[in-house]
């Protein structure tokens, strides 16, 4: 087992890639406590995964709120080894209808939440441990309309580069996974309905090289690694999940035809 005796703590980790990552981490062998604001879906998140999952109802725009539930977890489980801060907010921001409190609540989420929440942990984790931020690839897309989603993710971007020279004194590496579109809840806003959701994901998957959406399952994968000692040379890093969307944009099937040999 990857994580054998490791003690983790996710937020956002009663849905999506935070619950994906926490069923990962305990089938490899760690004790995990994730947040959630729902207390239905971590009552769900508890009852699948059992005695070593401690679900906290958090909001995590509330700073001493964070504090307390890191408290509770190490009191549960021991010091932190693995910090994944995952859970954010999405939301437009159009220039010209924007309103201060939606604009605050994307900044406080995404981004205060996320420092606060590791400098919770800080004080609790081990010599050696891992601290995952989660990133997106609006950071660099300059996707119309979310001005203030795409400023925390690259502020993220900007973070994790700083904390990891912070934490390298106490071998604490600090790296961030970046997700591209995955097949997650959030769309579920743009598409409430399985056949609107359908017709959104055959038109991202067109801007997207591998021409599909990824799995929670996908982006878990590699908040493993991170967390494992299979990185245990990567500090400052990024892993970009995302079908090729940012690194290789022109081989989208929007951009070309393809031919029956799979070649252009």
């Amino acid at each position: 087992m990857r994580l054998a005796g490791k003690v983790a703590f996710i937020t956002g980790g009663n849905s999506g890639i935070g619950l994906a990552t926490a069923k990962r981490f305990v089938a490899e062998g760690a004790k995990v406590a994730i947040t959630g604001r729902s207390q239905e879906r971590l009552r769900e998140a508890a009852a699948a995964l059992g005695a070593n999952l401690l679900p906290l109802q958090v909001d995590l725009r509330d700073v001493k709120a964070i504090d307390v539930a890191v408290k509770k977890a190490a009191a549960t489980f021991g010091n932190i080894d693995v910090v994944f801060a995952n859970a954010g907010a999405s939301g437009t921001t159009r220039i010209g209808d924007t309103t201060l409190a939606a604009f605050n609540v994307i900044i406080e989420t995404n981004l205060t939440a996320v420092f606060f929440t590791v400098q919770s942990a800080a004080p609790f984790m081990n010599e050696g441990g891992s601290i995952i931020l989660n990133g997106s690839v609006h950071a660099v897309m300059g996707w119309p309309h979310y001005s203030a989603y795409a400023a925390t993710k690259g502020a993220v971007r900007s973070m994790t580069r700083v904390m990891a020279s912070e934490f390298a004194g106490r071998r604490i590496r600090v790296n961030q996974v970046t997700p591209g579109a995955t097949r997650t809840a959030i769309w579920s806003t743009l598409a409430p309905d399985a056949e609107k959701l359908a017709a959104l994901e055959k038109e991202l998957a067109k801007t997207i090289p591998l021409n599909r959406l990824a799995e929670a399952d996908e982006l878990a994968d590699a908040v493993l690694f991170l967390a494992s000692n299979e990185s245990s040379y990567l500090t400052g890093s990024e892993i970009v999940v995302d079908g090729g969307s940012t690194g290789s944009p022109l081989g989208a099937p929007a951009h070309h035809q393809q031919t029956s040999s799979g070649l252009e």
